[in-house]
């Protein structure tokens, strides 16, 4: 008998020792690779991960780890914008319409777990959030009138050394001064305020709105000549890519790399860029500028017989292998990994702005 009791204490000891062990892997180890979402639940498993998860270090260290793209902000101009999840049940934001702002917004542009959103009213301030955590700023004015065609573009990487994040914000603008010129207004969280670039761009002519992008501390906007404005925020300075399609495309960030994703007949094409400075003001061979990476076949259901082989199906956004494309007012989600196509949201309208948000606990 005693041998069976000492037996059975010792397998409930071990027992209970794998479980501590695993529970210390789990806290030390995974959860800093886990959405905001999940986290806020799994404050209730007990004291020790609520201690853990409310500190800024996990914070800090959580906005390093995880950086997958966990749902879309969708939002029509002048309205209310609305957040679908691509995980509802692990990533999500407690307040989609962004109403613990004090005033209601355009938003503008996202990175990282970060949204750069603009005032609806007069004074047109702008303003940086985290809809997880409900954290925001209000930024200075800038010097320059930016107009209301401006495409504010936000550039944010998370830092191993800074627990406060530093991010710009490039807006591009039609020049007062010179006629069909464009110029550069750059924020910069670490001095708290605006700048004026130097670099002037005489070639852009008009952009398209809303088709920022920023890869790399390399801002993109598509021009309506079918070019693309570049904007090296490093170098302060701009140029002119050409040999884009821009029909029916939109630009985006392919494992580290400006993309460019369209619609070719039945088929969804995304070619990557191979040297944005090999190309000059000089017309240069889109063969030799971009590489084919992807193409996937689209059903014929979700774009309509009889297509043509430019069907006016937008790409509303393209980025973190997938791409969102809008036809016959439903909403449709192309995963590069997969090659598949799923239906995701209807929309009746296709003037909304679709910005992509990471499920981040980003300190402001």
């Amino acid at each position: 008998m005693d041998s069976g009791k000492n037996l059975s204490k010792f397998l409930a000891a071990k027992n209970n020792k794998i479980y501590m062990d695993l529970k210390l892997i789990i806290r030390e180890h995974a959860l800093q690779f886990l959405p905001a979402k999940s986290l806020f639940k799994f404050r209730g498993v007990c004291r020790d991960w609520k201690l853990l998860i409310s500190t800024p270090f996990f914070a800090h260290n959580q906005s390093l780890s995880f950086s997958s793209v966990s749902g879309m902000f969708f939002q029509i101009p002048g309205e209310t914008p609305t957040f679908i999840s691509l995980d509802p049940e692990s990533c999500g934001v407690p307040d989609p319409a962004l109403n613990f702002l004090p005033v209601p917004v355009d938003i503008m542009s996202s990175s990282n777990g970060l949204l750069c959103c603009q005032a609806q009213a007069d004074d047109r301030a702008y303003y940086i959030c985290n809809p997880a955590t409900m954290q925001w700023k209000k930024l200075p004015k800038p010097s320059m009138e930016h107009g209301p065609k401006s495409d504010a573009v936000l550039v944010f990487k998370p830092s191993l050394l800074n627990f406060v994040a530093e991010y710009k914000i490039i807006c591009a603008f039609r020049s007062m001064d010179f006629d069909d010129a464009t110029e550069f207004e750059i924020y910069s969280s670490k001095d708290d305020s605006w700048r004026v670039s130097r670099e002037i761009n005489f070639a852009a002519r008009r952009l398209i709105p809303k088709s920022g992008v920023s890869v790399n501390d390399v801002v993109y906007w598509q021009t309506s000549s079918g070019t693309i404005l570049v904007f090296d925020t490093t170098k302060d300075r701009s140029q002119i890519i050409h040999g884009y399609y821009s029909t029916n495309g939109g630009l985006g960030n392919f494992n580290g790399r400006l993309c460019s994703a369209y619609i070719y007949g039945h088929r969804l094409m995304v070619s990557v860029i191979s040297n944005i400075y090999s190309n000059t003001m000089q017309m240069s061979s889109r063969a030799k500028l971009w590489d084919d990476k992807v193409k996937i076949p689209l059903p014929s259901e979700m774009l309509g017989a009889g297509a043509s082989s430019y069907v006016p199906s937008p790409v509303m956004y393209a980025g973190s292998e997938i791409v969102l494309i809008y036809s016959k007012q439903n909403i449709y989600l192309c995963d590069m990994k997969t090659r598949e196509a799923r239906f995701l949201v209807e929309a009746p309208r296709t003037d909304q702005k679709v910005v992509p948000y990471v499920n981040s606990l980003v300190a402001l």
